[in-house]
């Protein structure tokens, strides 16, 4: 019984400490990147880990980069960077790919090629290696290689994206 009393007061204290937090500043807190869907945000945090392990400072959130899942409405297109001088840096992840693909590699792969025209600048790479794999993430996909991201090749397509800065 003795332990029931002193269990009860330190159980309500740590209720009242860990509720005390409104929901939103806990959604807040996780949202590093405020004009990103949460949905992104992993991506985007590993875009800038990556980059970071081959010496690239990467500032997603200083760049203002927006980042939405919505529609395109445009056949075979997976996502796209729209920017220009009276247009910040928008990416715009396909609704339809991000619920027809939920592996996470073949999304990155899309999110990490957008990431590649707004924020690294990079244009298409087009070409195949000899076994017909593409050569870089950043290819139109109007050639005729095939894309190979998958966990043996990512940091091969990973060094060749962050490698022409």
């Amino acid at each position: 019984m003795r332990n029931f009393q002193f269990s009860f007061p330190l159980t309500v204290l740590l209720f009242l400490l860990f509720s005390s937090c409104s929901k939103d500043e806990i959604v807040e807190q996780a949202n590093f990147f405020p004009n990103v869907a949460p949905e992104l945000q992993t991506y985007f945090e590993e875009f800038e880990y990556q980059g970071a392990l081959r010496s690239i400072q990467i500032n997603l959130a200083d760049a203002n980069i927006i980042g939405k899942i919505e529609e395109l409405g445009e056949e075979h297109v997976a996502g796209q960077c729209t920017y220009g001088a009276a247009i910040d840096n928008e990416i715009t992840i396909d609704k339809g790919f991000w619920n027809d693909f939920p592996q996470l590699l073949v999304r990155e792969m899309v999110v990490f090629h957008e990431l590649g025209h707004c924020y690294l600048d990079r244009g298409h790479t087009e070409g195949a290696k000899s076994n017909g794999a593409c050569i870089s993430i950043m290819r139109s996909g109007l050639g005729d290689c095939f894309d190979n991201y998958n966990s043996a090749t990512r940091v091969a397509y990973l060094d060749e994206l962050f490698s022409n800065l």
